[in-house]
């Protein structure tokens, strides 16, 4: 017996016997590690791979015993002696010995769930039920139980496993019980069962009372481990793995950019009545209707004087007044984009870059949300029908944020020209002092909370939005 625990040198020793051995002896060798003996040892037998007996045939093996010595055992106690026998025919023939012993030509099943310490299979599918349901005061209270009545604790975790692996073979096999060795009984149960809970669901819950097996021979108090698992391996069975809530969130960003309202075909303008500034005049243009006091940074054609960059659009002048225009309609969206920067501005399309060190905001901007935006506030500011590219580049070093601009005065119409258009006012004598930075838009909570993507990841995490200040 055991014999991989036989010195490399006991195994040469006995060699030469194995080779020639004499005509009436026969060598066993057993052992639960083949691996470790010899393989001159190996290649001189014949090797038998034992397995555990199954549940079914210990118990038509117990039951013809029983009739042989004419003692009454109901199915149920049958079944409780295969259980604890695990497989082995020797230790169930032992149990039914012990048994007949005790108590007589009566044989049932609380006699022998008091003989192994096991749980009575009604109670096992019971709690199993209770488990699958979320029923916190049931599994607990039968737990109770079965520690008050002296049941091994560690056993019952075990048959509570095998009973959930059945389950999940069920599930899998749809029905299939030829891969089980279950009565029909407990295959009605698990038809009833299988209906409870999903196969992602049973397969964190077997995982954590999987966890909580290897785990109890450490534990100072067994009871009370199991209820902690018991109560997690409930709380499991309606887990989101992240990769599905990342999933999730994506689909719910594209479905918040689908939904968004589309840019306007014109912006919003109201009427004013132009006034002289007092400064230097600008070069006078013809106004044939109403203008909007809103700054305009659509391209135009450079005029004496004057300057455009990218495409005829002032980028330093426009985006300090695009982030507050975006600040105001999503406050989230802006504490991403005040780290961003413009590119550049050509054949329509408006690049936006963010800084290798902010690359990782991209993925949380770059959205058909936030494009739409983007495209509504440049409309509000003149430039209609642009289109939003986000990318990783490099902010130029001598890259500002350039205060608004004011609208530029007007000055009386003038007939003859048909198009308004604005020259530039004359470069100052002197360097003018860089100018602020925009004053940050002070974050309303409630607004930040109506943002869709805000409010999609409250309602899955089940969060609260709270202040946190270096």
């Amino acid at each position: 017996d055991e014999v991989h625990m036989l010195t490399k040198e006991a195994f040469n020793a006995l060699l030469k016997t194995l080779e020639e051995p004499p005509a009436h002896v026969k060598f066993m060798f057993a052992t639960t590690e083949p691996e470790k003996v010899l393989p001159t040892i190996l290649s001189r037998c014949q090797r038998f791979d034992l397995r555990r007996i199954p549940i079914k045939l210990i118990v038509n093996h117990l039951r013809e015993i029983a009739g042989k010595e004419n003692v009454t055992i109901d199915e149920p106690a049958l079944h409780a002696i295969a259980r604890g026998a695990d497989g082995g025919m020797r230790d169930a023939e032992s149990a039914l010995d012990q048994l007949i012993s005790f108590c007589g030509n009566a044989i049932v099943e609380p006699d022998v769930l008091s003989m192994f310490g096991l749980t009575s299979q009604s109670q096992l599918l019971s709690l199993a039920e209770g488990l699958l349901k979320g029923d916190v005061p049931l599994v607990l209270g039968e737990l109770n139980e079965l520690a008050r009545h002296g049941k091994d604790l560690g056993k019952f975790l075990g048959d509570l496993l095998q009973h959930l692996r059945n389950l999940l073979v069920f599930q899998i096999s749809k029905g299939d019980t030829r891969l089980l060795e279950v009565s029909e009984a407990e295959a009605a149960t698990l038809a009833m069962q299988a209906a409870l809970v999903s196969t992602e669901g049973l397969t964190r819950v077997m995982e954590t009372l999987t966890q909580t097996e290897s785990n109890l021979r450490d534990a100072a108090s067994k009871k009370i481990f199991i209820e902690i698992s018991l109560i997690k391996a409930m709380e499991a069975r309606n887990a989101v793995s992240l990769d599905a809530v990342l999933k999730r969130l994506n689909e719910l960003r594209g479905d918040a950019g689908s939904t968004s309202p589309s840019a306007p075909s014109a912006p919003v303008r109201a009427p004013v009545t132009a006034t002289p500034a007092p400064r230097p005049a600008p070069v006078a243009a013809s106004v044939p209707a109403p203008v909007a006091a809103v700054p305009s940074y659509a391209p135009t054609r450079q005029d004496a004087g004057g300057t455009a960059a990218a495409g005829g659009v002032d980028l330093a002048a426009l985006w300090p007044n695009l982030i507050d225009a975006i600040g105001r309609a999503s406050p989230f969206a802006r504490s991403y984009f005040i780290e961003a920067h413009p590119v550049s501005f050509m054949k329509n399309v408006f690049t936006i870059g963010f800084d290798p060190e902010f690359a990782d905001h991209i993925g949380m901007v770059d959205n058909s949300k936030n494009h739409s935006l983007i495209a509504t506030k440049l409309a509000e500011l003149g430039i209609h029908g642009a289109q939003v590219k986000i990318v990783k580049a490099e902010r130029p070093q001598d890259f500002g944020l350039a205060a608004p601009a004011a609208p530029e005065p007007l000055a009386a119409p003038v007939p003859a020209a048909p198009v308004p258009s604005f020259a530039a006012a004359p470069p100052p004598s002197k360097p003018a002092a860089p100018a602020p930075a925009p004053k940050p838009v002070q974050l309303d909570h409630a607004e930040f909370k109506n943002d869709p993507l805000i409010k999609k990841a409250l309602e899955i995490f089940k969060g609260t939005i709270v202040d946190v200040r270096g």
